[in-house]
């Protein structure tokens, strides 16, 4: 196989090499391990792959086929790395990457809420698409749920890139360097919106936690019971008192009336 004749920008002319050497094989491997943690060029690959099947160098069909399914497998990877390992790891480690527990429990419930919209976006932002498989797993994002969402972004991503350079053709160098730019203001609009959504997230939290606050205080300082519970001992000590009252005035009465027996006649009776 040989590349294009069209001289290929400078990432892609870098991986042209190994393309004309290994074909589908390094689409695959590279794909996957780019999208299992590990700072590979698999979206380059992809373009490269789908600039050479526009050239009729390789199918383009296939070229999809083995990027989408290397995508899911690699996503899968990553989610069964946090899954098994994320919490630990968080747990020993978090403190020296400002993973504090309160921050790690925020994440988990903005996952839980979004994780969805973040594993179908995540493989159009690089360090996202690196990660959000890892992050899935760690924050215990159900699998029935992460499968769905990660199919759904392997084939988008897919499709997206590898439509990209199969279109770019012969303009592949202008095209690529206008792509990768608005890319570049792509991932700035997203980290926007995520910052304004944690943003968001701990305001809500803190204002939580003061309602909660307040509702403590309301509760600790509630004197109406205690007035009532108070009045309520009061009349019944009360009470007592007076029975124990009454009861100590009969007993001395009928003990001064058994020991006083009247006064006694002098005349004898008749």
């Amino acid at each position: 196989m040989s590349a294009p004749t069209t001289p290929l920008p400078g990432a892609l002319a870098g991986l042209a090499p190994l393309l004309d050497h290994y074909g589908y094989l390094a689409v695959a491997l590279l794909v996957l391990l780019d999208n299992c943690g590990i700072p590979v060029p698999g979206q380059t690959i992809l373009v490269l792959a789908s600039v050479y099947a526009g050239a009729g160098h390789l199918d383009f069909a296939a070229v999809l086929v083995i990027a989408a399914v290397a995508a899911t497998l690699g996503n899968s990877l990553g989610y069964l790395i946090g899954r098994t390992g994320g919490r630990a790891f968080v747990h020993r480690w978090g403190r020296y990457v400002l993973l504090t527990p309160g921050r790690m429990e925020r994440a988990d419930g903005f996952f839980e809420r979004n994780g969805g919209k973040v594993v179908t976006v995540a493989r159009f932002v690089d360090v996202l698409r690196q990660t959000n498989g890892i992050i899935a797993g760690t924050t215990g994002m159900p699998w029935r749920r992460f499968l769905p969402f990660n199919i759904l972004g392997a084939v988008l991503w897919t499709a997206v890139w590898g439509t990209f350079g199969y279109l770019a053709g012969a303009n592949i160098g202008a095209v690529y360097r206008t792509a990768i730019r608005y890319q570049l203001w792509f991932a700035i609009g997203l980290g926007v919106l995520v910052a304004a959504l944690l943003l968001r997230q701990v305001l809500r939290y803190r204002r939580r936690r003061r309602e909660g606050a307040d509702a403590e205080g309301a509760a600790d300082t509630g004197t109406p019971d205690g007035t009532e519970a108070t009045a309520d001992t009061g009349t019944a000590a009360g009470s007592g008192t007076a029975t124990d009252s009454a009861a100590g005035t009969t007993t001395d009465s009928g003990t001064d009336s058994a020991a006083d027996p009247g006064p006694e006649s002098d005349e004898p009776s008749d």
